[in-house]
């Protein structure tokens, strides 16, 4: 289940870089289409992150910790590509999405579910 979960945002993090490489250069009908995939990867995210929860035999502060900032993770993605449609700045939530992108990796690898590498 964790290899879904991993493949899960790993091509969402993926889709999000075209969609708005997609976006600058003015394509907007893949643009949306890219965008709604997207937007269909984020439940897979979050439901496979569930699950993955669900199994857990105890569920810690870092786990509760690692969801919120997942979350916030996806909110950061969708606040730039929808706040750069509308032509309103996103520097902000670029610094967000990366340092909370950051955070939320060292934590996967560092809790027991993810790969040992720390």
């Amino acid at each position: 289940m964790t290899h879904l979960h991993i493949t899960t945002w790993v091509v969402a993090l993926i889709l999000f870089f075209v969609a708005n490489s997609l976006f600058k250069s003015g394509k907007e009908k893949p643009f949306k289409i890219v965008h709604m995939t997207l937007r269909l990867f984020y439940l897979l995210i979050i439901a496979s992150g569930i699950q993955l929860l669900l199994g857990l035999g105890a569920i810690t502060g870092e786990y509760i910790g690692k969801v919120i900032l997942g979350i916030y993770v996806i909110g950061m993605m969708e606040m730039i590509l929808v706040r750069g449609k509308k032509g309103k700045p996103t520097r902000i939530f670029w610094i967000q999405f990366v340092i909370a992108l950051i955070v939320v990796i060292l934590l996967g690898l560092r809790l027991p579910l993810g790969l040992k590498l720390f």
